[in-house]
């Protein structure tokens, strides 16, 4: 019997073999590559159903893919169910709830927010970053000072329910962050509106009791997400420090450049963590994305992963393929 190191080593010498000849697998995964029309939106997880219902008005009625992908994730943000986004999100091991966020046009301008607190909408203050500074980013006091001097005003995060379950974690976790394929975090979502121009957003709470001041992939352009108007976009989900190593949203476009489907691109920058990582079958990662033409296209090291896809046909909720078929024990 080979050991997990031998049989990831294995894994990995076959996954070098991706490059075009991933075309090859795409038939077997879910791709929507006919019936899906401008416009078209798509976000990660069950989730993701809701918050496209709430972007699809806007690209029905002929607007911005930008303005899609900010009201529709917004919803995400104010709902106190979702406990890995926005309100109600699961705090840091101090008990403090810590936002990040992106957002993405199709001219390439973005803007992005990490660390900030007591803001209901993290994706609305880093639009404001994107279209009223010169940065790209704003962090912690800075951003949160932005964003009360642009009319957001300040709101309490932590739910009760969210408090009770940090205050259940800190009698048994010995003040320690668990990182596991359990502990995923964000909702990205994509948009092509009816002028066939491309978007994307990201925001989320972070891992659940991360050590304070814990940035993952979610505000960082290139790595949650990525938009290139050109070719497609991509999305990220799951555990941001595998994402950000292999800044994995530019990475799934750049493999879209160079003829791969959404879903071929995402197997292949998920091969790439496979890769790179000794112990990639305990983490998950979700790869989302989009081409010009329409086609969606998602894969994820791990079993669960799903994303939302809705068009004027309506909307549904897809499994991406996995690396691993099944859950792997020990």
């Amino acid at each position: 019997m080979k050991s997990r190191r031998e049989f990831l080593k294995t894994a990995a010498m076959g996954a070098t073999a991706i490059g075009l000849a991933g075309c090859e697998k795409e038939r077997s995964m879910p791709v929507h590559d006919g019936a899906r029309r401008k416009p078209l939106v798509v976000s990660t997880w069950d989730h993701g159903l809701a918050a496209n219902g709430a972007a699809w008005p806007l690209l029905a009625d002929g607007g911005a893919a930008i303005d899609a992908v900010e009201a529709g994730v917004r919803h995400t943000e104010a709902d106190p169910a979702i406990t890995s986004v926005g309100l109600g999100g699961s705090p840091d091991r101090d008990g403090h709830v810590t936002l990040d966020a992106c957002i993405m046009n199709e001219r390439g301008d973005c803007g992005a927010v990490a660390f900030l607190e007591d803001i209901l909408h993290p994706v609305s203050v880093a639009r404001a970053v994107m279209e009223r500074t010169p940065h790209v980013m704003l962090a912690g006091e800075g951003a949160l000072q932005f964003a009360l001097d642009n009319g957001f005003s300040r709101t309490n995060l932590l739910t009760p329910e969210a408090e009770r379950a940090w205050q259940q974690w800190r009698e048994t976790a010995e003040y320690r962050p668990v990182v596991n394929v359990e502990n995923h975090d964000t909702i990205s979502m994509l948009a092509i509106d009816q002028a066939g121009n491309l978007s994307g957003s990201c925001t989320t709470s972070g891992l659940a009791y991360k050590l304070r001041g814990r940035v993952g992939d979610s505000p960082i352009i290139g790595a949650a997400l990525f938009v290139d108007n050109a070719v497609g976009a991509a999305c990220a989900t799951g555990l941001g420090e595998a994402v950000i190593k292999t800044v994995g949203s530019f990475l799934v476009v750049e493999l879209m450049r160079q003829g791969l489907s959404p879903a071929a691109a995402c197997r292949a920058a998920v091969e790439r963590i496979i890769q790179t990582n000794l112990r990639a079958d305990a983490m998950q990662v979700g790869y989302l994305a989009v081409d010009r033409a329409g086609r969606s296209g998602a894969f994820s090291i791990r079993p669960g992963f799903n994303y939302a896809v809705r068009d004027a046909g309506g909307g549904e909720l897809v499994d991406a393929e996995s690396w691993y078929a099944t859950d792997i024990e020990g």
